[in-house]
């Protein structure tokens, strides 16, 4: 009949089916055959890892599994993989599991974090036991404003510094020395042909990351170290189908000294980094850096800045009576500047500094 209200039942309700009748669970599987790996290079969305438990090199190639979500994978973490990891031609593992780090290197593009590469911190390595800065003490002059800038660094990653001056067969080391006379700094002296025998005992057991400036003997001194550099450093290259730029870091396993049962240690050389950016360490902790000013800064307000524009700083006074260097304090507070963003940071040449 015209006008009149059509009724529903039951069978007029349409029912969506369900996407699926599997129930939804968080758990995750253990994988307890997963086989403990150390990350060697990273590239491009491919890992180079080999087994530390063993004295095999092949190295398993190595992608990220996805429940391992935006967790970050760098050289020097200790994963745990399973699928193939025979490290055969082709052969493809999965990283399951990434470790608690005991250290992690960090560094940025700018010291002043209000700036777009302050914001960009990046993870140079996880896992260091160890920073050597390599400086060479003439051709070029040693820079003790970038050895200042990996001091700070190293001390706020609570890894251990250690400072490689190289071409001692051209200068002496007495300036450089006793520029960080108050620090008690650990060091070890390379010339050409010399016995690296030192510094193989303060890298052995050790994950060792090197660091320095172009030209300062770094690349020599790794080919001395790990006569089959070139080799593995190819070797891990083709991993990503890529090749070790100076964008890329790679770790080195060092070979055993003699019949040595030690461990050698590992080095990690990281040919693309020439400055550490600071923007990732506060103000406050760069005096991390400059353990030879603590004492004079307590002397200060606690909310006195140490900079050159705060009027009742003490440090001026406290260095000028004899208990630090003048130029440490003009280092530290250049870094100071620079983190502000109130000047560019330029390293210096130790006379400079």
């Amino acid at each position: 009949m015209p006008g009149r209200k059509r009724e529903y039942d039951e069978d007029d309700v349409r029912i969506r089916p369900g996407r699926s009748s599997r129930p939804r669970t968080r758990l995750r599987p253990k994988h307890d055959d997963a086989v403990d790996a150390l990350v060697i290079t990273v590239d491009r969305g491919r890992y180079g890892c080999v087994r530390e438990d063993t004295a095999d090199t092949e190295v398993i190639t190595a992608m990220r599994a996805r429940e391992l979500g935006r967790k970050s994978v760098v050289v020097g973490d200790r994963v745990a993989l399973v699928g193939d990891v025979s490290g055969a031609p082709g052969a493809l593992a999965r990283i399951v599991r990434v470790g608690e780090r005991t250290s992690v290197l960090r560094r940025t593009a700018d010291d002043d974090d209000t700036t777009p590469e302050g914001r960009l911190e990046r993870v140079v390595v996880a896992n260091a036991d160890q920073l050597v800065i390599v400086s060479a003490l003439a051709d070029p002059p040693p820079r003790t404003g970038f050895i200042d800038r990996c001091l700070v660094a190293a001390y706020d990653a609570d890894v251990e510094p250690l400072l490689c001056l190289t071409k001692a067969d051209l200068a002496g080391p007495e300036q450089v020395l006793g520029y960080y006379a108050e620090l008690d700094l650990p060091y070890v002296l390379v010339r050409p042909g010399s016995d690296l025998a030192e510094v193989r005992e303060r890298l052995a057991g050790r994950i060792s990351v090197l660091v320095g400036h172009s030209g300062v003997g770094k690349s020599t001194l790794v080919n001395r170290l790990v006569p089959e550099a070139l080799r593995a450093v190819g070797a891990v290259s083709a991993i990503g189908k890529g090749r070790h730029t100076s964008t890329s870091a790679v770790a080195l396993r060092l070979p055993p000294v003699g019949r040595s049962r030690k461990d050698p240690g590992w080095i990690v050389d990281t040919p693309g980094i020439r400055s550490f950016g600071l923007a990732h360490v506060s103000a406050e902790s760069l005096l991390h850096g400059f353990p030879d000013l603590v004492e004079g800064t307590l002397e200060d307000q606690p909310n006195c800045g140490h900079t050159a524009s705060d009027a009742d700083c003490r440090l001026d006074a406290w260095v000028a009576e004899g208990h630090a260097d003048p130029r440490r304090l003009a280092s530290y507070r250049r870094l100071l500047s620079s983190r502000a963003g109130d000047l560019d940071q330029r390293d210096t040449p130790a006379d400079g500094a």
